[in-house]
């Protein structure tokens, strides 16, 4: 969860930006490859010296292999989840790596928030109402996904005790 606001003066009651951990920076990324290309390099050149040079080319498609693997990566990372309750809605909105957007809502009153076993390692929070299940924050730990849940709760029952506007 990379931010998360409180607070009723602008009518949001709750606004959470969901995005997936990424460890590496971009310029991790580069240096991790700058090293890769050397090394993969070096030992191609020295193959190639022994007259084994099939496998130069071969450490120069793992090169390609390691970036192409690194890009799927961070374009997976690419994806975006919002949740924000406001005075009237509980609104989700999905963005995919592709750049494609989907948006749930729910009526604050009825929706029920809860964490279930998916296995016997991991957990999913999934929102519910009215026979209408959604699945959010696939890509947080389950502790994440446990601190989400109980700061989406907390403010469902604010929501629920403030006084209603005339």
């Amino acid at each position: 969860m990379q931010n998360h606001h409180d607070s009723r003066a602008d009518g949001v009651a709750f606004d959470a930006v969901l995005v997936p951990h990424r460890s590496l920076p971009r310029w991790g990324f580069v240096l991790l490859m700058i090293s890769t290309a050397i090394a993969l390099a070096a030992i191609g050149l020295s193959f190639w010296s022994l007259g084994a040079w099939p496998v130069a080319g071969f450490c120069g498609l793992e090169v390609l292999l390691v970036w192409g693997a690194f890009e799927l990566n961070y374009r997976s990372g690419r994806r975006l989840e919002t949740v924000r309750l406001d005075d009237k809605t509980l609104r989700i909105d999905r963005i995919a790596p592709n750049g494609r957007s989907k948006y749930w809502t729910f009526e604050p009153g009825w929706v029920r928030v809860a964490i279930e076993p998916e296995n016997a390692e991991t957990n999913r929070l999934v929102l519910s109402s009215h026979g209408r299940r959604l699945q959010i924050g696939a890509f947080m730990t389950n502790d994440e996904r446990s601190d989400l849940a109980n700061a989406l709760n907390d403010a469902l029952v604010r929501w629920r005790s403030a006084p209603m506007d005339g």
